[in-house]
């Protein structure tokens, strides 16, 4: 929605990549209409409960707790009567309706927008306001008073996916907030348009008449967002809007067209142009250059000219002002059927949607008057009573996701106020637990007394629609309902506890003695731990250590001498084995009388 011709595209190189602590302690006028319409028309074929209303709640408070923004919802007015039959026109031409039997809003045809929306978005409105978030209604379109917001510095940024907000006067628009993705947000800052692309406001508004827009969806026919972009750069802000006025009234004569071609060409033809060789492309005649080649070609002992390649172009003086003519032609021409087209247009460009764009006066509020912006504090009864009644969210669920709101809202009022109080009127500031990291960002988990009371909860049973089949499914989509992590429930020595990821910044400046202790704590821990590993190391190793740590350098060659040392035991006890055997054998054969010489028993007998 927005600027036609895929204006989104032009402007994707300027984004800037935002990170996570960029809405921090910022003012951001939220489109409600666009925030909720996405995300509900993707996941209406589950079978959730109003779904709009579950959404419109995590994101709320994701965006009032995890990202530390100060919301102000702005909603849609009472649309225009172009923009009625802009959509109408849109409707038929998706339908495939002749444009020609195209009803006229004046004539009958209602202007309001769908009723089934309208009140899906009233009711997220009921919602906001029930979670203390200031809502605002816009007298027509809901980025136009976001735009005007921006512009004036009630709000730091806006968050719509509307190109719109530009030609209303917006100075920064994030276009798409999911909480649950960890890729930066996509920032669009005017000041990086004007510089990157040289286009203002004004000029924005006539590449949105040129190209079409929300309340004229066809703009000039023939006309796209490139020569709309080349048409508009050549004039300055304060002198666009006058020149499309010329150009639709016929006036063309006084209008300069901004050509790129060089001074010295004028309108009248160049001189005649100098006949060139067929042969080889240079002036001068074919007959001429086969006796003596000519003075542009290189060659060797008279060979003659050489032959022109196919891509060959001349670049003599004749040539090239040949070129630049044709040119210059060219762009006339282009300017002309340019100038035509818009002259065909019947009252253009029209008055009433300058008008529009250029208004400051889109809220209920006068100029002279601030708009009422305040942040409260939720309505925690009626909010239950509201949720039960359109979720079917027991008061348990809804206390326990309401408690990051409402820790942070008191950590804030404790940053502005001595008086001890307590969250809820029963909770109360224990400790700083640990450090965790989330999306690249530190935070501190805090801890949250009851005293006394053990706090149960139950996960509601009917949180929506759905059945039992449709669990997993609902499990599946749960980044696109922005669902987000619920406080933990922790017991310890009888009591129970709520742990909460907050901002560190906040938690220093509302409990700064609490903090303190909680670093030097964890500094003790560490020179603790450092101390205990050091004496561990001067200890003396056991043997059965030592022989495990060993390294590989120390291990090859212990296991060699070992390998060698059995080696040498296995053969000496091999070689023993061997006499003993030899020895029983002799000892066997000197006791077999067969087996003794002759001369050995000779000498037996006689000695």
């Amino acid at each position: 929605m927005g600027v036609g011709g895929n204006f989104w595209d032009l402007l994707k190189p300027y984004a800037r990549k935002e990170g996570f602590d960029f809405l921090r302690n910022k003012r951001v006028a939220v489109d409600l209409s666009f925030w909720i319409v996405q995300p509900e028309n993707a996941i209406k074929a589950m079978h959730v409960r109003k779904p709009h209303l579950r959404l419109t709640f995590f994101r709320t408070i994701s965006l009032f707790c995890k990202f530390g923004a100060l919301p102000v919802f702005i909603v849609d007015g009472s649309p225009s009567l172009l923009k009625s039959r802009a959509r109408i026109a849109r409707y038929f031409r998706c339908s495939g309706i002749e444009l020609a039997n195209l009803p006229v809003p004046e004539e009958g045809v209602s202007a309001e927008r769908n009723r089934l929306f309208s009140s899906h978005v009233q009711e997220c409105a009921e919602l906001v306001e029930l979670l203390g978030m200031p809502v605002l209604k816009a007298k027509g379109e809901a980025e136009a008073l976001c735009a005007q917001l921006n512009s004036e510095g009630h709000v730091d940024a806006c968050i719509t996916a509307d190109s719109d907000a530009f030609l209303f006067g917006a100075k920064c628009i994030i276009k798409c907030f999911c909480p649950n993705s960890k890729e930066p947000f996509e920032c669009y800052n005017m000041s990086d348009i004007e510089a990157g692309l040289g286009l203002k406001r004004k000029h924005l508004i006539a590449i949105s008449l040129l190209v079409g827009d929300d309340h004229d969806i066809n703009g000039v026919r023939g006309i796209g967002l490139d020569t709309a972009l080349h048409f508009v750069k050549a004039f300055s802000e304060d002198d666009i809007l006058n020149r499309l006025h010329e150009i639709g009234k016929g006036n063309t004569s006084q209008i300069p067209i901004c050509i790129k071609v060089e001074d010295n060409v004028d309108g009248n033809s160049p001189n005649r142009k100098l006949s060139h060789c067929s042969f080889c492309g240079h002036p001068g005649s074919k007959k001429d250059h086969m006796k003596f080649p000519c003075e542009y070609c290189v060659t060797k002992d008279d060979e003659g000219c050489q032959r022109k390649p196919e891509d060959f172009k001349c670049d003599c003086f004749s040539c090239d002002m040949n070129r630049k003519h044709k040119e210059k032609k060219r762009l006339e021409n282009q300017h002309t059927i340019f100038f035509h087209k818009i002259a065909e247009e019947p009252n253009f460009p029209k008055d009433e949607i300058i008008d529009m764009y250029l208004c400051n006066d889109n809220g209920y509020f006068s100029a002279s008057d601030s708009p009422h912006i305040v942040w409260g504090n939720p309505n925690i009864e009626m909010l239950i009573n509201f949720l039960n009644f359109h979720q079917h969210w027991e008061p348990a669920y809804v206390r326990r996701m309401m408690f990051p709101m409402i820790s942070t809202i008191f950590l804030r009022d404790m940053t502005t106020t001595t008086v001890e109080t307590t969250l809820f009127g029963q909770y109360e500031f224990d400790s700083v637990e640990r450090v965790k990291m989330r999306y690249g960002y530190q935070f501190f988990v805090v801890k949250w007394k009851r005293a006394g009371v053990n706090i149960s909860c139950k996960v509601p049973l009917k949180e929506s629609s759905v059945q039992q089949d449709d669990a997993i499914e609902l499990d599946e989509m749960v980044d696109l309902l922005d669902d987000f992590d619920a406080p933990e429930i922790h017991g310890d020595d009888g009591c129970s506890f709520l742990l909460t990821d907050e901002n560190m910044d906040l938690v220093g400046a509302a409990f700064p003695a609490e903090v303190k202790r909680f670093w030097q704590e964890q500094e003790l821990k560490r020179i603790k731990n450092s101390t205990s590993r050091s004496q561990e190391n001067e200890k003396s190793p056991s043997p059965n250590s030592r022989s495990i740590q060993l390294n590989i350098t120390e291990f090859y060659p212990s296991t060699k001498v070992k390998h060698r040392q059995s080696k040498q035991g296995e053969e000496s006890s091999k070689n023993a084995d061997s006499q003993g055997n030899g020895g029983s054998k002799m000892k066997r054969k000197m006791s077999s009388p067969d087996k003794i010489p002759k001369s050995v028993r000779r000498r037996l007998l006689f000695d």
